[in-house]
């Protein structure tokens, strides 16, 4: 009986013991994390995306509404016909019938210009020549491209651009002197020109039958 009492009394004790430890709050106790329903959901940030929008410019159309008809005769008369081929040809031609003019190569020219086009050309590079004059033209950018009119009699195809080009024209005299244009500025230019051409022919290129200024 003695021996109960004494375990009872130890078993007192032990417990008295735990309860003083575990029983109390020490103010360093971490708080119990609460079940998944109680938690308050975490306010959500807004995404911020640092996307710069683009910026698309409307394309200039090409090709004027009083073409379009003339086109499409040309186009049903020769089927391998590519307009946006031909305004790149004329963009080239264009350069290269200016320079040519420039620098009074008649030859170049007879190549690339219908002979009417040709004469004309001819007589004034002859004018300039006598005056001891001489171009120091230079074509700086063409801005813009637009075939403005076509059409087709019969096989004989006709096609009329505008060019918008920006030209830094410079006119010498005899001795050298700048006698009309600027060296450092470019004028603007509006030339509207017409290139000529017989559909199904054996020669493909299209020559300037006819100019004007816009």
């Amino acid at each position: 009986m003695f021996y109960i009492v004494l375990l009872a009394m130890v078993a007192g004790f032990l417990a008295l013991r735990l309860y003083s430890v575990l029983g109390k709050r020490t103010g360093h106790e971490q708080p119990l994390p609460k079940p998944a329903d109680d938690r308050v959901p975490a306010a959500a940030l807004p995404r911020t995306i640092d996307v710069t929008p683009e910026v698309r410019e409307a394309a200039v159309r090409p090709i004027e509404g009083g073409a379009e008809s003339g086109l499409r005769a040309i186009v049903s008369g020769e089927p391998g016909f590519d307009v946006p081929r031909f305004l790149e040809g004329s963009q080239a031609a264009y350069r290269m019938i200016l320079e040519a003019f420039w620098r009074g190569d008649e030859k170049a020219l007879a190549d690339l210009v219908e002979p009417d086009v040709a004469n004309a050309f001819g007589e004034s590079i002859a004018a300039r020549k006598e005056a001891g004059e001489v171009l120091e033209n230079r074509l700086v950018s063409i801005e813009r491209a637009t075939i403005v009119g076509a059409s087709l009699t019969g096989r004989d195809a006709r096609i009329t651009v505008r060019f918008d080009a920006d030209i830094a024209a410079v006119t010498r005299n005899a001795d050298g002197q700048v006698i009309a244009g600027s060296t450092s500025d470019a004028v603007e230019t509006h030339d509207v020109w017409t290139f000529a051409r017989t559909l199904k022919s054996s020669d493909p290129n299209w020559k300037l039958a006819d100019t004007d200024e816009a």
